[in-house]
């Protein structure tokens, strides 16, 4: 395949994903605009729960993702009969992960109170957060009909559901926490239950679909326990896991960033809710592109074509760039028209506004770090890139955010700064392993053994 083929197969492979994939986000988003015309407390308590829930959310989805690679090299090497079987040891482990997820949230959520927020927020917060958690388990059933589809390379199904979920969410936001319609006026409250009621309807709609298709037949799919493998287990586990804690690195040192926010204030938190949102955006978008490389990469390797694997890789790398350029170029040029979307509270947006540019600056690091941890999933490359995340934020990037911040003065965009920081080290370091660890296949014509 020449480069533009790699292009077209990429870009058809991972439209749909990224639609998908921000249609995850936009829910978070759509939450926190609707949210923001009832004032700075509640916005900011919606950014306390989502910076909280989202990290559990992410390293659900991060399991969940454990399915794709293994299916994707299998249906490259046409056992059809594995491919039933992997889907079926991952549902399970995804209902398991939810249900513990969902009582590690349910912990957390008593401990909002130590953490120095204003009383007002926590008070919010709390039912708020109960009502999205309930989301956690179908939400992981939709990822496990999800990620069999990405790794057979079909992707516009999960975007059509999420789409249409997502539309659902707006209306039933617009109903519930304004009290449209008759129903009562349940402000944060009633963002979360629309949220819960369209995620109980993704596994619904996709699973149906993947039950029914013939294209699904072939693999016979079973739902029951049956007869689960410990090695197939732990086979997807080795890679889930630590996908999972690579989110949770990154999306916790976002998370983390939020509660200083707090310590610095309301107006503060708010600010950094509305810019996280908008740079969550791009970063699930990319996130999209990251899922294609991972699922051409794991493919190529299936089919021994190791060259196909590397440009693919590439190429992937190269769209990111592309990318992020041009969200970076608007989230400088547009910061003080897209805070407006949000809120109209002059301070807040002023704030938001220098630190989307930041979120500007490390757009470039944020793609090819994104795109990184995807193509070297691909090749079940987990280990070191989860190692790298850890170091790079919460080694480096949290506690030199918190110095600038609080110790030479630099306020919210100090805890930006260490944020940038971090991301940038992550990116560097992940393309060196995917160009070395790529060559090193080339050269043995043949899988490499990971470290």
């Amino acid at each position: 395949m020449t480069i533009k083929d790699h292009f077209k197969t990429t870009f058809t492979l991972a439209f749909p994903v990224v639609l998908s994939q921000l249609g995850q986000v936009l829910v978070g988003v759509a939450d926190s605009m609707m949210v923001g015309r009832m004032g700075a407390v509640p916005l900011a308590a919606a950014s306390l729960g989502n910076s909280i829930f989202f990290v559990i959310l992410m390293f659900g989805m991060g399991i969940s993702m454990g399915i794709t690679p293994l299916v994707s090299v299998a249906e490259g090497k046409g056992k059809f009969k594995r491919i039933g079987h992997l889907f079926q040891h991952g549902l399970w482990i995804n209902i398991a992960t939810a249900i513990l997820l969902t009582v590690v949230v349910l912990g957390l959520s008593q401990g909002l109170h130590f953490l120095d927020q204003p009383e007002e927020v926590v008070t919010l917060t709390i039912p708020y957060l109960f009502i999205i958690t309930a989301s956690l388990l179908p939400f992981m059933i939709f990822q496990s009909f999800k990620q069999l589809a990405e790794g057979l390379s079909q992707t516009k199904q999960a975007m059509y559901v999420t789409i249409f979920c997502n539309l659902v969410n707006v209306f039933l936001n617009w109903v519930f926490i304004y009290g449209n319609l008759g129903a009562p006026e349940m402000g944060l409250n009633g963002a979360g239950l629309a949220t819960l009621i369209s995620r109980v309807l993704m596994p619904l709609m996709m699973g149906w679909y993947v039950m029914r298709a013939k294209r699904y037949s072939v693999f016979n799919l079973k739902l029951g326990i049956g007869k689960l493998r410990f090695l197939l287990l732990n086979r997807i586990l080795k890679i889930g896991v630590p996908t999972g804690f690579q989110y949770i690195f990154e999306v916790s040192a976002f998370s983390a960033a939020a509660i200083m926010m707090g310590w610095i204030g309301v107006n503060a938190l708010a600010a950094h809710q509305i810019a996280i949102n908008l740079a969550s955006v791009s970063y699930m978008m990319v996130s999209g592109l990251s899922t294609a490389g991972m699922i051409r990469v794991s493919n190529q390797i299936g089919r021994n074509n190791f060259r196909g694997m590397r440009e693919a890789g590439m190429v992937v790398f190269g769209m990111v760039l592309v990318f992020m350029s041009i969200t970076g170029l608007i989230f400088i040029l547009m910061r003080f028209y897209l805070p407006t979307l949000y809120i109209d509270n002059e301070e807040v947006v002023a704030l938001s506004a220098s630190l989307l540019i930041i979120a500007g600056l490390f757009q470039l690091s944020d793609g090819v770090q994104v795109a990184g941890l995807g193509v070297l999933r691909g090749l079940e490359d987990v280990r070191f890139p989860t190692l790298i995340t850890l170091v790079a934020y919460w080694v480096i990037g949290l506690p030199l955010g918190y110095f600038l911040a609080f110790e030479l003065g630099f306020a919210e965009k100090g805890i930006w700064y260490g944020l940038l920081i971090g991301l940038s080290v992550t990116a560097v370091v992940l393309f060196y392993r995917f160009h070395k660890l790529s060559n090193r296949m080339i050269a043995a014509n043949k899988p490499v053994v990971i470290a």
